[in-house]
């Protein structure tokens, strides 16, 4: 794996643990590098809300091919395990079928195959013979890390989803000596009239692409970390080439480079079919394993009669 890649993917969990000194933090979002002269965008958040919407609905469909590396793990428990770089596929159908499939390096075998249409997820592990099914939700996270990848977390990564309620917006400027940033900070109301902290997206002032977007549970806590560079224009609709996902309490990473790109060229449905392998044990996320069958009681033998 170059070096490049494996330093942007393990800074991924250092973020959740800022007591390692040993991670040094490296961000994707852009410096100013000290360029006074290099002029700012002064813009109001309902622009920048317009620009999230009109990214978003740009793209009804895609085709892509990436290169993904997956980073398992967990920085606050000194547990992490850095996986090659895969050559994936991904497809996407609005509004919310996507279809992510990862082939090892060199031998293009299979390493994991999910999809999911935006309330269930289907993911095949071949090398463990292992067929899972269940809701996108994680009601319990499974001990290895690979099981807890959710088709569904990547694509609200993907596609950065337009914001609901433009009077639950607050927008925040960010710009010191260094760093030049909008964030819109996005709430929501929960059933007992507090305000939550929902989402917040950041955008370039150079160019006010989106450079972040953090997603929060209830708790205030960080559901995922999404950063974004190097955006491109793909039959006329914007898609940043490189994507760095964090899911620290999911405790994977996944960093992907876009190789090729095709939208709005239209996706087959039979892309979206996952069917468990035969031979593959089948296990259903939220359901107990089935109880194994009782041992027969142990009766000696009967005594020969002299």
């Amino acid at each position: 794996m170059p070096l490049r890649r494996i330093a942007a993917a393990i800074p991924l969990f250092c973020l959740i643990s800022l007591g390692l000194s040993s991670c040094a933090i490296q961000r994707v979002i852009s410096r100013r590098g000290g360029s006074a002269a290099q002029p700012l965008i002064t813009t109001d958040k309902a622009t920048l809300a317009a620009i999230v919407a009109r990214n978003y609905n740009l793209v009804r469909d895609f085709s892509a091919t990436a290169d993904m590396t997956p980073v398992m793990g967990s920085a606050e428990k000194n547990k992490i395990t850095e996986y090659k770089d895969f050559r994936a596929y991904l497809y996407f159908r609005g509004p919310a079928d996507i279809r992510i499939l990862g082939l090892y390096p060199a031998i293009r075998g299979t390493a994991f195959d999910m999809v999911s249409n935006g309330m269930d997820f289907k993911l095949h592990i071949p090398y463990k013979s292992l067929f899972v099914v269940g809701k996108n939700d994680i009601a319990e996270r499974a001990e290895n890390k690979l099981e807890n990848l959710r088709p569904q977390h990547l694509l609200d990564a993907l596609l950065v989803r337009p914001l609901s309620n433009p009077d639950r917006i607050l927008m925040e400027n960010f710009t010191d000596e260094e760093d030049a940033f909008y964030i819109l900070n996005e709430v929501q109301e929960d059933g007992g009239g507090q305000l939550l902290l929902k989402r917040a997206i950041w955008f370039n002032r150079l160019n006010l692409s989106v450079a972040r977007q953090l997603i929060f549970d209830s708790a205030g806590d960080i559901l995922s970390d999404a950063r974004y560079d190097q955006w491109r224009y793909f039959d006329n609709a914007p898609f940043a080439k490189h994507i760095e996902i964090n899911r620290p309490q999911d405790e994977y990473g996944v960093v992907i480079d876009v190789v090729k790109m095709d939208i709005n060229k239209g996706v087959a449905a039979e892309k979206f079919v996952l069917n468990q392998p035969e031979g593959t044990t089948l296990r259903v996320v939220g359901q107990a394993p089935a109880p194994a069958p009782p041992r027969p009681a142990f009766a000696p033998p009967p005594r020969k009669k002299k």
